[in-house]
């Protein structure tokens, strides 16, 4: 097999992917994760940000993928967030912070979910939607389903205006060193 920078950029997208997707109630191996997206066909669209879908439908494909990812990982109890978490992770580091940030159809993918973003974005009351972020804190982004899930989406998209999705990662405090 020839190791190509694809192949080297899925191999690492995967295990980041992983390593933030496993979560309590939800463990699984950072190698299940790869062979989750692979089965899922995720690994397609990591030849270039025009695989990727347009930003008009964005969210249907996300969801189609979700379906995928909870389907190819038929042996672990995968929530529409843990499959969310992994799509997000991954294409994050194969497009993101690949240098395709500005493309369109980068632009549109939705940003990884997790309690440290939404607890910032409820403490700043970002898009004066307190209100969700604490209904989403409630709820667990590992526990989310569609529906759940997309109302957060559609909430940051609200509150993000015309910025990209990824942007909101701003407001994502997990870099930080904890102060007890």
């Amino acid at each position: 097999m020839e190791y190509s920078i694809e192949e080297h950029k899925h191999r690492f997208a995967a295990w980041a992917a992983g390593r933030a997707a496993s979560v309590n109630g939800c463990r699984f191996p950072v190698e299940e994760g790869k062979t989750i997206l692979e089965k899922a066909g995720m690994k397609e669209l990591i030849y270039g940000p025009d695989r990727l879908p347009l930003p008009k439908d964005i969210d249907i494909m996300h969801r189609e993928w979700r379906s995928r990812i909870i389907k190819a990982a038929a042996n672990y109890p995968f929530t529409h967030g843990v499959a969310a978490k992994l799509i997000n992770i991954y294409l994050k580091a194969c497009f993101v912070c690949a240098g395709y940030d500005e493309h369109e159809r980068v632009r549109a993918l939705h940003p990884p979910i997790d309690s440290l973003l939404l607890k910032e974005l409820s403490e700043r009351h970002i898009g004066g939607r307190r209100a969700i972020w604490d209904e989403a804190i409630g709820i667990r982004w590992s526990k989310f389903s569609s529906d759940q899930y997309e109302k957060v989406i559609t909430n940051i998209r609200q509150a993000m205006g015309d910025a990209p999705l990824w942007e909101v990662e701003k407001y994502w405090r997990g870099y930080q060193k904890r102060v007890r």
